[in-house]
């Protein structure tokens, strides 16, 4: 039997056991009581809203790794060639402050030690396309490993595996383990370091910095949550409030936020660039965050960079991605001039702000109008954008508890990778949605824990 049809059968007998109407709601309540009882909200929205986790095959987890890992090995040469070559950067489109912050000195040679790459899996034809990759401040990890702790106490989980093994796919041990090789490389010593997650204090993952202080403390790590506006940087060290003197910076906060609320002159800034304390992820993770990169990547101009595996895997994982620009480029072994192209094309395009998150200014072309589109596209060729192939998006049913029953609807669902030192993946995350703008806000939007299942 294919990897497909196992995990299709797997997803069949789960739901099979939630056709038992005591099980199914002894499971809703035991869930509403495990995002009580451990804080799992996005902001005052629950975190998932489902009886059932992502499954997938080894088989397939496996393949994913290792086209992920081939994609890696590509995004580590354009970014050590974007820090060396300022024409070859100017395809991220930085901007003059980000050109200034990404030549600050890390102290250690990963670009982005903890990151997470937004693709979409298709398991009935094993492809997968990368969307977006967030390489600088990646959230969901202390999310997702608690929620698969929450899944695992669900009373049809316990039928569940009466018939299959579960493995779960943990993610916080990936990002401290990548914090700890970022601060022996920084310091050249043995020493634990101090850490603070900074971010603001009313962000809505304020609940995932208290999952990972703990974890960390647990693990015998000191560690404070601090919001970059109380911290203080006096005698060459970064102090948070109460005096916690902060070594390592686990950045939660987005550099634009950081540098353009508080000024490139902020305590925080200072102390980075100073070289008093090490922060993960360094400024210089900019040129790789930027969406730009996939048109990098993709671009024919850049074809030579990579070896024959990468260019396999970018041709079959990356869609079709550009600069807006005036230019002529290649569109499947055609010359295409590419403003009118993406004039007469805009069924089949999405325009994507070069450096935003969340879904924020993303126009979906078959969703506008004519005119709708024209103006879209002014507005990227006036500060920078991508432009990038549709892709369909893959589909499966979930089950949630609505009014007394179990309800089954298909949602669109992504598959979401983190990565450890730009190298490998390490556990992930999966958002569904019965909207395309797939993220945890979305229409039906929820995040799912993963696991990987066997048949017994």
């Amino acid at each position: 039997m294919s990897d497909a049809a196992l995990a299709r059968r797997a997803i069949q007998d789960w739901h099979t056991l939630l056709e038992d109407h005591a099980l199914a709601a002894d499971s809703a309540e035991r869930m509403e009581a495990e995002h009580r009882r451990q804080g799992m909200y996005f902001g005052d929205r629950p975190l998932c809203s489902v009886l059932r986790p992502r499954m997938m095959t080894v088989g397939q987890y496996g393949w994913v790794r290792r086209r992920i890992g081939s994609l890696m090995g590509a995004y580590r040469k354009i970014h050590e060639r974007a820090l060396v070559d300022a024409e070859f950067r100017g395809q991220f489109r930085l901007l003059d402050w980000e050109e200034e912050i990404v030549h600050f000195d890390p102290g250690f040679t990963s670009p982005c030690p903890t990151s997470r790459l937004d693709t979409f899996f298709s398991s009935d034809d094993q492809t997968l396309k990368v969307t977006e990759y967030n390489a600088e401040t990646p959230a969901g990890p202390a999310y997702m490993d608690v929620l698969s702790e929450a899944f695992l106490s669900l009373p049809v989980t316990g039928e569940f595996l009466r018939t299959h093994v579960l493995h779960p796919l943990p993610a916080r041990h990936g990002v401290m383990h990548t914090l700890l090789r970022a601060w022996r490389e920084f310091s050249g010593g043995r020493t634990l370091p101090r850490i603070g997650i900074l971010d603001w204090n009313d962000v809505p993952t304020v609940s995932e910095f208290i999952f990972f202080r703990d974890y960390f403390r647990a693990h015998g790590l000191e560690c404070e949550i601090a919001d970059p506006r109380e911290c203080e940087y006096r005698e060459g060290k970064l102090i948070a409030p109460g005096g916690f003197v902060i070594d390592l910076i686990y950045k939660r906060v987005l550099i634009d936020e950081l540098l353009l609320r508080m000024g490139m002159d902020n305590p925080v800034a200072r102390a980075v660039k100073d070289g008093a304390v090490c922060m993960v992820n360094p400024f210089r993770c900019k040129i790789i965050y930027k969406k730009a990169g996939l048109a990098v990547l993709a671009d024919e101009r850049n074809a030579d960079m990579f070896t024959a595996d990468e260019l396999q895997s970018i041709h079959a994982s990356i869609p079709w991605t550009r600069v807006v620009e005036e230019r002529h480029t290649d569109y499947e072994g055609t010359d295409i001039d590419l403003l009118p192209w993406m004039s007469r094309n805009r069924e089949h395009l999405v325009l994507k702000p070069n450096d935003d998150y969340g879904g924020h200014g993303i126009v979906l072309g078959w969703l506008v109008s004519d005119d709708e589109w024209q103006a879209a596209i002014r507005t990227a060729l006036e500060r920078p954008h991508v432009v990038q192939e549709r892709i369909i998006l893959p589909e499966e049913p979930y089950p949630s508890w609505v009014d007394g029953g179990v309800q089954i609807t298909d949602r669109m669902l992504d598959l979401a990778p983190y990565i450890s030192d730009t190298t490998f993946v390490d556990g992930g995350l999966t958002r569904i949605a019965t909207d395309p703008l797939l993220n945890v806000t979305a229409g039906g939007g929820s995040s799912v824990a993963m696991f990987l299942v066997e048949e017994r």
